[in-house]
């Protein structure tokens, strides 16, 4: 890994057209941007309020509608508005020591993308650019409107390097690689170098739902890839009472930081809010104990601290429900969120008082299908986390502990969990 500040990074992601209110289509050609960029500047004080010290953005270049339709990767979307509004939120994102990540969609592009539409019309430099079948360009995952780039094409690898480049030139601190799974590793080893060459801090983190995760790290040249595995073992150990999964999860997760740091998460942009996945509200404070106290570089889903509900749906717009439009700035919440931005914040604020966790290896120490024990262990010190699902209060066998970090509920036994309980001790 060549980034260094990653060790302490915290991401707070938002999914910018949604968050602004965007227009669900493409602005009609010559229009006049929309400045609606600047809006996110007053969340960040919130998002450092909230314990976090990055902003990751979904997409911001010209798209045709959900911004992974991209049609050209150097300019901001007019619905956003235009260059200066992104130099002025990294600006502002700067003076408050906030680190920036992009959302790189560079497995596939938009129909709209010039380069397509020259190559709708036969030219033959512009079809190099493309990947091609027996009934025209091959699409990603058979969305038709999403045309897929040959990654063989060394003009497409310059292309995509020259992007990468370009923004962080103006201030971006690295890029999250949209279906990465979807690229060949021959890609990214091509274009990769000579962006590390120019900008050696920036960070480079690809999206892989399943598979071999840190072969695909070692393979591609990143830095990190996206934990989903993990993601779903927390949420679907909660419902089952199953803790025999998110055991299974946990051990191969630290098997993963022999290699790299993965990207956890408990919810994002593509996938139904935990607020709606969990079957009961008090196991929020479980699946935020494991994110926060497990190795991996933490990113939480903007709303998600506030008990934000959507579900995804799999069809048109069924993404509308997890990506809503957001107050103008956090005045506008409503107050039912409070408890849950506060049990954020004391989580948070136990993974920033121990950033040595990011690298941290977590062994299993007491197993059963609704309580479970995690000790995470860092150079010089350990963080243990209990959680327990039983209706029932469960005192967990005798493991080496000190002060408490953060508990739902207070018991005179520190290893003594009440009715669906959970807590983070010191090793």
């Amino acid at each position: 890994m060549s980034a260094t500040w990653i060790d302490h990074a915290i991401w707070w992601q938002v999914y910018p057209l949604g968050f602004v209110g965007a227009e669900r289509e493409a602005l009609p050609p010559d229009s006049a941007p929309v400045h609606r960029l600047g809006q996110l500047e007053h969340w960040l004080d919130y998002l450092l309020e909230l314990g976090c010290s990055g902003l990751a953005l979904g997409p911001v270049f010209a798209a045709g509608s959900h911004g992974y339709d991209t049609t050209d990767f150097l300019r901001i979307d007019p619905r956003l508005g235009d260059e200066q509004d992104f130099d002025a939120l990294v600006g502002a994102c700067r003076d408050r020591g906030i680190r920036v990540l992009l959302d790189g969609v560079f497995n596939h592009v938009g129909r709209d993308f010039p380069m397509f539409r020259l190559a709708e019309q036969g030219d033959p430099e512009a079809r190099r650019w493309f990947r091609w079948g027996d009934d025209g360009p091959a699409s990603f995952e058979g969305h038709d409107l999403l045309v897929a780039l040959d990654h063989a094409e060394p003009a497409v690898q310059d292309h995509v390097g020259a992007v990468m480049r370009h923004w962080l030139d103006r201030g971006a601190d690295g890029w999250r690689l949209d279906a990465a799974y979807q690229v060949p590793h021959a890609f990214w080893r091509a274009v990769l170098p000579g962006v590390r060459a120019e900008h050696p801090d920036a960070w480079f983190v690809g999206e892989v739902i399943h598979g071999d995760y840190a072969a695909f790290v070692i393979e591609a040249g990143l830095d990190s890839v996206t934990q989903y595995e993990l993601w779903k073992a927390v949420w679907s150990a909660l419902n089952d009472r199953n803790f025999y999964e998110l055991a299974h999860a946990v051990e191969r997760h630290s098997a993963m930081l022999d290699t790299f740091a993965p990207l956890t998460f408990l919810g994002n942009h593509d996938v139904t809010r935990i607020a709606s996945r969990l079957e009961r509200d008090d196991h929020l404070g479980h699946a935020l104990a494991v994110l926060l106290g497990v190795g991996g570089v933490p990113s939480i889903y903007a709303g998600d601290e506030q008990a934000f509900t959507g579900v995804k749906e799999e069809h048109e717009f069924g993404d509308d429900a997890v990506r809503p439009p957001f107050p103008d700035d956090p005045t506008g919440l409503a107050t039912f969120g409070a408890p849950v931005r506060e049990l954020h914040q004391r989580l948070i604020g136990v993974r920033r008082r121990h950033p040595w966790l990011t690298h941290a290896r977590t062994g299993v120490e007491h197993l059963s299908n609704t309580t479970l024990a995690l000790r995470s262990t860092g150079p010089d010190a350990s963080v243990l986390v209990l959680l327990s699902t039983d209706d029932a209060p469960q005192r967990l066998p005798d493991l080496p502990h000190g002060k408490t970090l953060a508990e739902s509920e207070a018991t005179d036994d520190p290893l003594l969990l009440p009715p669906h309980g959970w807590r983070l001790l010191t090793g």
